[in-house]
């Protein structure tokens, strides 16, 4: 793969940044465009081993990936993630706005503290992100946004993280508006009832078998699943989508 003026993300020089990269569908992502010749860099909140390891499964697939790691929901963080990612990049071609994670309460007894860390990570973390794509993203790059099927499924104890979500996608949308005269693409990408150790620690296993019951397809969702979609929203083939939201859902849906 190299560059070129006709296809600015066709090259080995092509770069990624994956937020929320060491487990579930952000692992999952790493490890696929790892595979198509991006080079990688990824974030973690806190576990070390689990970031290595996916460093090293990369580097054995003859692929590159670096983690570095940082809470996204403390203020200043997007800034140091990507003045850390230049360490081992030489520009932005796709970035993936994939960390996030959810506090299942019903409205009652959601906190402040639960709105604002939801808000902080699903929502602030993003914008600040697709802020600094938007300054720095060399043409023709890619922004994905992943953000969940509780947009259009508001299933009790979703309330605040369906919203922060919601806002996410808006933002997304409007970047692809108004970095479209660059060639740079925005696009959500809603993954539905996925096996993430998210949803198996936000749900209950009746939950889990109802929303596979109400998914066409009959099965739970696996991160790989989504990291597909992903991955052909970030490269050559994906150049004609902007703006939109694809349900990577199996075919659930409200």
């Amino acid at each position: 793969m190299t560059r070129s003026a006709e296809d600015p993300l066709a090259g080995s020089s092509v770069n990624a940044v994956v937020t929320g990269g060491s487990r579930g569908i952000g692992r999952a992502v790493v490890h696929r465009l790892a595979r198509d010749g991006v080079t990688v860099v990824f974030t973690y909140a806190s576990n070390a081993s689990a970031a290595a390891e996916v460093e090293r499964a990369v580097t054995e697939e003859g692929g590159k990936a670096h983690g570095i790691r940082v809470d996204l929901s403390e203020p200043g963080s997007v800034a140091r993630m990507f003045e850390a990612a230049s360490a081992h990049i030489d520009g932005l071609d796709i970035l993936v706005n994939n960390a996030g994670t959810t506090v299942p309460k019903l409205l009652p007894d959601l906190t402040s503290a639960d709105f604002d860390l939801l808000f902080a990570l699903n929502t602030k973390a993003v914008f600040e992100a697709v802020q600094h794509a938007s300054r720095h993203m060399r043409d023709g790059g890619r922004i994905i946004t992943v953000s969940t099927a509780n947009v259009q499924l508001p299933l009790p104890t979703t309330s605040a993280y369906g919203a922060s979500k919601a806002a996410a996608e808006l933002i997304t949308q409007v970047a692809a508006r108004e970095l479209g005269a660059r060639g740079i693409t925005a696009n959500v990408v809603r993954p539905g009832a996925t096996e993430t150790d998210l949803l198996l620690s936000s749900s209950t296993p009746e939950v889990r078998d109802l929303l596979t019951q109400f998914t066409p397809l009959g099965r739970m969702g696996q991160p790989s699943d989504v990291a597909d979609v992903i991955a052909f929203l970030a490269g050559h083939d994906g150049r004609w989508l902007t703006g939109e939201i694809l349900n990577a859902t199996g075919g659930l849906h409200a």
